[in-house]
């Protein structure tokens, strides 16, 4: 297994790539919680030039996995669906595609808790977190504000995230301190990656219990 980064960090997927074996295969599983720009575009692009074959998996979300994630998060630091309203906050992306991803992602969100729930955005996309924050305040006064981080792991975001004003912010998803990522995460990535990668002809089948 073999990292790379889509943004500033480094190395980024094409020295990654590059560094492996010649004709040695690649299966890239992003870390993304929704299909965007990085997906679409940065690793698409990097797999235009490959020598060597290659398959892209899709992001992580929208999936059921991440809504009883979210859910859990939001249930670590007291939310009340019932009491509070709760606001889904993503990074956001000028891709129309992770924006429709976030949609799905809060409309899963408020099914599962039997409340409606907006998403909003930190950066390109509408609304703003600080601006639908507002907005629930202004027309629920009264009433706590709660977001649920969209966020796969601490950092600038989540620090943006919990200065938008809101009276609760959970952590990402990958929260730190943590000894263990979660359960839902860990299986995700691994399912990704086990339905682009065949199984080869030869390898032993399951067999039924008697």
């Amino acid at each position: 297994m073999r990292l790379g980064h889509v943004d500033v960090q480094q190395p980024d997927v094409d020295a990654t790539l590059g560094s492996l074996p010649a004709g040695m295969g690649a299966t890239i599983v992003p870390l993304l919680l929704s299909t965007g720009f990085h997906v679409n575009v940065d690793l698409r692009e990097a797999m235009q030039n490959l020598t060597r074959p290659a398959t892209l998996c899709r992001a992580l979300g929208p999936d059921g996995r991440l809504t009883e994630l979210l859910a859990h998060r939001l249930g670590e630091i007291g939310a009340d669906p019932d009491r509070d309203i709760i606001i889904l906050g993503a990074a956001g992306s000028s891709d129309g595609s992770a924006v429709r991803d976030c949609e799905t992602a809060a409309a899963m969100l408020g099914s599962h808790l039997g409340v409606e729930v907006h998403e909003s955005y930190l950066s390109f996309a509408q609304p703003s977190v600080t601006a639908a924050v507002a907005r629930a305040r202004a027309e629920r006064p009264g009433r706590r504000v709660v977001v649920a981080s969209y966020l796969l792991a601490p950092g600038y975001f989540q620090t943006l995230l919990e200065s938008a004003g809101a009276d609760l912010t959970a952590e990402p998803l990958l929260a730190s301190g943590r000894p263990t990522a979660p359960a839902q995460l860990v299986d995700l990535v691994l399912e990704r990656y086990s339905k682009a990668v065949p199984v080869p002809a030869s390898a032993p089948q399951p067999q039924e219990a008697s």
